[in-house]
């Protein structure tokens, strides 16, 4: 991990801390996350939504999890490192004035949730259906909130995230799991639940 995707977690963290839950406990190594009910959106994302209104109506039809072909992780895991390296790591304070700016790094800027919107952007492109590319939030080790991208598949979720180049099985990278996107509507959120403990809701 390089100096500068350090720097962009941390700058992304600071604005992520605000609508996140609470979620105690980490789960185990298991392939799938376990999902609660509706929840509320991050505000960053809420605000997107009010800014673009077409990109969170949509309806995508829930035919199950991506069937994942060796040919399509190695796109996946391209898709990962073109983004990560293509985007430079800048706040949004610096980037657009605000906390807290949801938005496609289409000038080669962005924090953590703007990387995650360009790799669903590229992925959805590519045919992979919205049901599967699905925006979530999580804790880093340190506490801090970071959003990364979840990738739903038959042989497990997997993470697309911009402090990581390697795309790991979500078990596998030490976050606590908030809420992410629900797979049958780009506007709508559900909690995320692990062994130990639900999560609590948040209110955005």
């Amino acid at each position: 991990m390089t100096g500068s995707r350090s720097l962009g977690g941390a700058l992304c963290a600071v604005g992520m801390l605000f609508g996140l839950g609470v979620s105690e406990g980490h789960a185990g190594p298991e392939r799938f996350m376990e999902v609660g009910g509706l929840t509320s959106q991050p505000i960053g994302h809420y605000e997107f939504c009010q800014r673009m209104p077409e990109e969170c109506s949509i309806r995508p039809d829930d035919d199950g999890p991506l069937s994942l072909t060796d040919d399509i992780l190695d796109h996946i895991r391209r898709v990962n490192l073109t983004v990560n390296e293509a985007v430079t790591a800048m706040s949004d304070i610096d980037n657009y004035g605000e906390a807290e700016f949801w938005t496609y790094p289409d000038l080669g800027n962005g924090d953590c949730e703007d990387h995650a919107l360009e790799k669903r952007r590229t992925l959805t492109r590519a045919g992979i259906s919205l049901a599967n590319l699905l925006l979530t939030v999580v804790r880093l080790p340190n506490g801090e909130g970071h959003a990364i991208l979840t990738v739903r598949t038959d042989r497990g979720d997997f993470v697309l995230d911009n402090l990581n180049d390697e795309v790991k099985l979500w078990s596998n990278t030490g976050y606590r799991y908030l809420k992410r996107q629900a797979a049958n509507h780009t506007g709508r959120w559900i909690s995320l639940r692990d062994d130990e403990a639900p999560l609590v809701s948040a209110l955005r």
